[in-house]
């Protein structure tokens, strides 16, 4: 026995291959690869997310008016004042 941990039975027609970390290329591909997915999966989402937003502003911006000319004072009411 003796053997470490996942070291308990011998598998036979398995090859794994490893690569050192301070080989590989952390931004490989990035230019070519990375942008135009990041464009794609955008431009297959704006649709879905953009509405709720859109409709959260106009709802947002109607309501701060609404207050602002609720908070306003009438003229009407201080005419006599003197």
């Amino acid at each position: 026995m003796g053997h470490g941990f996942g070291e308990l039975a011998k598998v036979r027609g398995i090859v794994t291959h490893k690569i050192a970390s301070y080989e590989q290329k952390a931004f490989a591909g990035w230019w070519t690869k990375a942008i135009p997915n990041t464009l794609r999966r955008i431009r297959s989402q704006i649709f879905i997310v953009t509405p709720p937003f859109v409709m959260g502003y106009l709802v947002y911006n109607y309501v701060e008016n609404l207050h602002t000319q609720i908070n306003r004072k009438n003229p009407a009411d201080y005419e006599n004042d003197s």
